[in-house]
């Protein structure tokens, strides 16, 4: 028995939320679903872990998106330990609507179990040493995808354009970009330019993971000096075998 409690916090009761519950009592953990956000505070001592489960239509919803930010605030001033599971689509609105949900770690719908279960773990017993992963590509599914392959050995973010990637990296640091070259507007080439101008963000390593694969557009990448070059091609398993040696 882990001796471990986790509260899932949602708006509604469903199907897949009883089969999250269910795999978190089968690995060990004490599970208890709250509705009523206001008994947050009078569970929080004895929680050790809180779940988040957003509806589809929390941007829709201003009574909602209200629990929403209250939760985020209530989480933040117990200083307790929170996981926010939503839909990758509605991910970046929020955070930029609501700042405090950044500093909660995010996981998109639908959720593996093994995903969650290795998420859950870290987030009780973690080390704190994870090594943390940008993921720039204007393809939010491409992303979304890399993302999940990735997620249970690194952290990782998503921007979605050149210029959101230079904001985030001026702000967080990271160990390692995963940076695409073709891009509207601000191409891989031009951010790579601007983090090398930067003092805060010119030593960061790049690794550019695109569709550029004739030889002569690959030397034109090459000249650029970035750590390393991945074709969008590769395998789940060698893009983790890839950044495991780059970044130990």
């Amino acid at each position: 028995m882990r001796d471990k409690k986790i509260v899932i916090i949602l708006y509604h009761y469903s199907v897949v939320v009883r089969g999250f519950e269910r795999k978190l009592s089968e690995l060990g953990y004490t599970v208890e679903i709250l509705e009523d956000f206001s008994l947050i505070k009078q569970v929080a001592a004895q929680t050790d872990l809180f779940l988040l489960y957003l509806p589809g239509d929390i941007l829709d919803d201003v009574v909602k998106h209200k629990n929403l930010e209250d939760i985020c605030e209530t989480i933040k001033s117990l200083g307790r330990k929170m996981i926010v599971l939503g839909e990758m689509k509605y991910h970046e609105e929020l955070v930029l609507s609501l700042p405090t949900l950044d500093r909660f770690r995010w996981l998109d719908r639908p959720i593996d179990s093994e995903v969650l279960e290795t998420e859950v773990e870290r987030a009780i017993f973690g080390t704190g040493d994870e090594k943390k992963v940008l993921i720039v590509d204007d393809d939010p599914s491409y992303a979304g995808m890399v993302r999940e392959w990735i997620k249970g050995s690194f952290h990782a973010d998503i921007a979605t354009n050149g210029m959101q990637a230079i904001a985030f990296l001026l702000k967080k640091k990271v160990d390692l970009v995963l940076l695409d070259y073709e891009m509207p507007i601000v191409n891989g080439s031009q951010v790579l330019q601007m983090l090398r101008q930067d003092s805060s963000t010119k030593n960061i390593p790049v690794v550019f993971l695109t569709g550029v694969s004739t030889k002569e557009e690959v030397a034109k990448v090459m000249e650029l000096k970035p750590e390393g070059y991945l074709l969008k091609s590769t395998t789940r398993e060698n893009l983790l075998d890839y950044l495991k040696k780059k970044l130990g």
